[in-house]
């Protein structure tokens, strides 16, 4: 989800719906239980999620995989807290 997004970023996630456009979500796909990728939610289309990433030519989504079910979509990012970089 660069830039918006960094490496090192800590988040604080409530882990349950409901979800709205244009929240930035936590999504488990059932082919890869485990891996938890952060997307952007941004429409509903009959009863499936629709999410992008925020850095086009790098995200791997729903423009690969088409619209999500809602079981794939586990929480969604309430904060972000951004450790200060280490200019050593």
């Amino acid at each position: 989800m660069a830039p918006t997004y960094r490496s090192g970023d800590w988040l604080v996630v409530r882990w349950k719906g409901p979800f709205r456009a244009n929240q930035v979500v936590v999504v488990e796909r059932e082919d890869h239980p485990g891996v938890f990728l952060i997307k952007r939610l941004l429409r509903i289309e009959g009863g499936r999620y629709w999410v992008e990433g925020d850095n086009k030519s790098l995200s791997t989504d729903s423009r690969v995989w088409g619209a999500i079910a809602p079981e794939e979509v586990a929480g969604r990012v309430l904060l972000r807290y951004r450790r200060a970089s280490n200019s050593r």
